[in-house]
């Protein structure tokens, strides 16, 4: 077969499988089938690059080529829904399109979505276009990123569909991603997202789509804007676009009477505790669009729609105790240990009290009446206090001064909201999550040592941090409770395996407090081994782009410490990988030697990130920021405009790609 035509043959194929999957939640085909489509693809576009289309199945990985959004002018303003919170305005509501319309008409009732809103244009069933709300009239253009999103159609399946037009949506991120994704940043001891909300918002935003895609983010559509739309129904609309692959909401009802209304209003606030996402209300718009035309909009929101919002659910239940837990960075966090009670269909014992602040705020004493509420939040909080039911109080709560663990006066920045623990070699909880964290799947990967395996080794002297894991031996480990031969060769053999693993891996390990991931694999690029990283000054740090004054003076804390200079000898005596690989530690030229380099914009040639390894293998330095010892800024299309009015004032030098491959030959 005609290579060309197989290109469109599986793209064909893939688009419907990613229908089935993610849209009907029916796979008809294996994952190894799908990988196996996939592969093909992907080395025939290889092979074939006149037929690249933004809109493959392939680059729903997104890509590192990162860039600055282009704000794009709305079609139709992105107006905000007025707010009720009652159903008497409900039914003001109801009366007053009643009397507006004085005709009969019907109420599409559908969920309100706890997320980021998004614009999709589609123009001859392909999409070309994902721009966010902004200010209503102009938006960030996102669409490398919304490209990403498994449920957003690129392809429209079947027929029908106008040959433009514009559905909005919202993109969320589902309460599991949520929690994996906090259980990751709070393993790396970065700063956990508030709510789902959030974190997705902050997700769509990012510079690279590559992250974006790992994200695991969804999207539901539910308004159709365009000029030969299906119907007159919006609701009918939905249908339609339901047929042509979007993600349309199951719980959406059409209403002809207040009454309906009412009882799916009634249906939904029991139902959204069992849903896989956060949802606030409800959504009430009237069905018909020539109706919708006739009754228009104010000057912020349409006439024929209104958000009605569900009150945060909290119960009111007793305070017990206040317990301490510390983390693997030495935060430490007061918990409220409380009355069982029941909160958005879970039982709920414990509720964060966050910091000394909120302490402080509620003027709490135990055996206090105090209000818990979930609302947006995945961890109950504390909200309030019924002062007025005080009774036979105890204590006043007050938060601690010393570490609940192991006694050591406690540390509070200036700047910072919470307290920890300054005793990093000492600290029993702080010692076994940094070892949990250290063997995960994203740092070393030694998949045979869990939670319980770390509290064995640590509780019977075999592990006191995390240099000690490359000492055990089969022999000593099989005679520990509830571990035999074979599990403890498999543990020694994934030690072993470990030794693999790459430099930025190894950095991100060690635990430094706000060096997550990301953050170590540009330190391990830019400073390219743990000595010149050990030894790096805090302006060197800072100079590194993405690395700002927190993380900077953060990893010289870190490496200050006798303790941790010791630990990095063991681990490089234990054979560890502390320098980078080959292909970016060592310059091939050193036609740059000296310079520091500012790249920026969006690049048709090469990825971002290519273009910083040709800068430092030839010797030159990236930077974030444009300062008067800046060399030269590589520039794209679409420079930050900041960067560009920066350079012409102190005069640096603007050079494009192709000016740029010249100098390195």
């Amino acid at each position: 077969m005609d290579s060309k035509k197989r290109i469109l043959e599986l793209r064909e194929q893939l688009h419907k499988h990613n229908h089935n999957y993610y849209i009907l939640n029916s796979p008809t085909i294996s994952d190894i089938d799908f990988d196996m489509l996939m592969r093909e693809l992907q080395e025939l576009e290889a092979a074939n690059p006149d037929m690249y289309d933004p809109n493959s199945p392939t680059l729903r990985v997104g890509s590192d080529i990162t860039k600055d959004f282009k704000q794009v002018q709305h079609r139709y303003p992105m107006l905000s829904l007025g707010n009720t919170y009652s159903k008497s305005e409900v039914a003001e509501f109801y009366e007053r399109v009643k009397k507006g319309l004085n005709e009969e008409f019907e109420i599409c009732c559908e969920l309100k979505f706890d997320g980021t809103s998004i614009s999709l244009t589609y123009e001859n069933g392909k999409l070309v276009r994902a721009v966010t709300r902004g200010d209503g009239e102009k938006g960030d253009d996102v669409t490398a990123n919304v490209r990403t999103i498994r449920t957003v159609p690129l392809v429209l399946s079947g027929g029908g569909y106008p040959r433009e037009f514009e559905i909005r949506g919202e993109v969320l991120m589902p309460w599991q991603v949520f929690e994996r994704l906090n259980e990751e940043r709070a393993a790396a001891g970065e700063q956990l997202f508030a709510n789902p909300r959030n974190a997705a918002s902050g997700t769509l935003k990012l510079q690279d789509s590559s992250v974006v895609a790992k994200r695991g983010l969804d999207a539901y559509l539910y308004f159709m804007l365009g000029e030969q739309l299906p119907a007159d129904g919006h609701y009918e609309n939905l249908k339609a676009a339901a047929e042509w692959g979007f993600k349309i909401s199951d719980y959406t009802r059409k209403c002809k009477t207040i009454d309906e209304v009412f009882d799916f209003i009634d249906y939904i606030d029991v139902e959204r505790k069992n849903l896989p996402f956060a949802t606030d209300g409800i959504v009430l718009k009237v069905n018909s669009l020539r109706q919708q035309r006739h009754l228009g909009y104010t000057s912020k929101s349409p006439r024929w729609a209104i958000a009605y919002k569900f009150q945060a659910e909290r119960a009111l239940t007793r305070l017990n105790e206040v317990t301490y837990q510390v983390g693997r960075t030495g935060v430490v966090t007061p918990v409220a240990n409380l009355d069982p009670v029941q909160l958005s269909g879970t039982v709920v014992k414990r509720a964060s009290l966050h910091n000394a602040d909120i302490i402080e705020k509620f003027d709490l004493y135990i055996g206090d009446m105090v209000y818990v509420e979930k609302g947006g939040e995945i961890i109950p909080k504390i909200t309030g206090v019924d002062v007025d039911a005080r009774f036979m109080l105890g204590e006043k709560v007050r938060f601690i001064t010393n570490c609940p663990c192991c006694g050591t006066p406690l540390v509070r920045n200036a700047g910072e909201a919470a307290h920890y623990c300054p005793n990093y070699s000492a600290c029993p909880p702080q010692i076994k999550s940094r070892i949990e964290h250290f063997v995960s799947r994203d740092a070393m990967n030694i998949e045979s040592i869990g939670p319980e395996t770390v509290e064995l080794l640590y509780n019977y002297g075999l592990v006191k941090d995390i240099a000690d894991i490359y000492s055990l031996e089969v022999e000593e480990l099989m005679f520990l409770p509830r571990m035999g031969q074979k599990s403890a060769e498999n543990i020694v053999a994934g030690i072993k395996r470990s030794l693999q693993v790459p430099f930025e891996r190894v950095l991100f390990a060690l635990g430094i407090r706000f060096v997550g991931a990301t953050v170590a694999k540009r330190l391990a690029r830019s400073f390219k081994s743990v000595n010149n990283l050990m030894n790096a000054s805090f302006e060197e740090l800072v100079d590194v782009e993405e690395i700002g004054e927190r993380i900077a003076a953060s990893v010289r804390e870190f490496f200050a410490n006798e303790v941790n200079r010791e630990l990095v000898e063991k681990l490089k005596a234990a054979g560890l990988e502390f320098e980078a690989g080959d292909d970016v530690a060592t310059p091939g030229t050193e036609l740059l030697k000296g310079q520091s380099i500012v790249v920026s914009g969006v690049f048709s040639l090469h990825s971002r990130d290519e273009y910083k390894a040709m800068i430092e293998n030839n010797g030159g330095k990236n930077v974030g920021s444009v300062s008067k010892s800046t060399s030269f800024i590589l520039a794209g299309e679409n420079m930050g405009p900041s960067k560009l009015e920066k350079a012409q004032k102190l005069g640096v030098r603007i050079v494009g790609e192709e000016e740029f491959l010249q100098m390195i030959k």
